[in-house]
């Protein structure tokens, strides 16, 4: 049930992003989160590796975020 009152909070809050943001940046930055928040989350709780690889790509996934974000 908490699974389900969370995707629809995710989705309520990606309607509200598209009222700014043009859908293709808007869903890769939805995306993004969702994929950065799981590999940390691997991370922190699961004892996946962390590697310096790792890392950086997961800073490249932020920077192409932010880099949609600015020229939208």
């Amino acid at each position: 049930m908490l699974t389900l009152a969370g995707l629809g909070v995710r989705v309520a809050l990606l309607g509200l992003a598209l009222r700014d943001l043009p859908i293709g940046t808007a869903y890769a930055a939805w995306t993004g989160i969702g994929t950065v928040g799981t590999v940390l989350l691997g991370i922190w709780l699961l004892g996946d590796p962390a590697s310096t690889v790792r890392l950086i790509s997961i800073g490249l996934i932020v920077a192409g975020i932010l880099g949609l974000k600015i020229v939208s």
